[in-house]
């Protein structure tokens, strides 16, 4: 059974929509758990423990959450030569569309050496239904990766 993980941070439940749609996208795929954490509820171990990896922030003062900035603090140096080539996917929201936030992402994950296994979703303020349906797709796509 392969596990992904989705890790986020919310304050409008934006954020959480779109984890959500995530997480409904990687459990249609056969053979796959799902585990949803906000960011300051995840943990070293539910990293490690995780096949693939998908992370959500809105956009705060073109940056990520401080809450997920915190999780990439907390797990960065004890996750090292452990999670190098794990599949992973971002998604973002924003009030100018969430892009800035998922460069960030990218950036940060490219640093922990992840993969990217499906290109960043990002919306405007409340996810649109086609935002909704990309992020379903992405989670779709990552669980593929972590199962195959």
């Amino acid at each position: 059974m392969a596990r992904v993980l989705i890790v986020y941070h919310t304050l409008s439940g934006n954020t959480e929509k779109m984890a959500q749609a995530f997480a409904e996208g990687a459990k249609s795929v056969q053979g796959t758990e799902v585990v949803i954490k906000k960011a300051f509820e995840a943990t070293l171990e539910d990293l490690l423990a995780c096949d693939a990896v998908a992370f959500g922030s809105a956009d705060y003062f073109s940056y990520i959450a401080g809450a997920l900035k915190d999780f990439f603090d907390r797990t960065y140096y004890p996750s090292q030569g452990k999670v190098a080539g794990k599949p992973y996917a971002a998604f973002a929201t924003g009030g100018g569309g969430g892009e800035t936030a998922l460069a960030v992402l990218d950036r940060l994950c490219s640093s922990f050496k992840f993969r990217k296994a499906a290109e960043g979703v990002a919306a405007v303020m409340s996810p649109s239904s086609e935002a909704l349906a990309k992020c379903k797709e992405a989670g779709k796509k990552l669980a593929s990766v972590a199962v195959a």
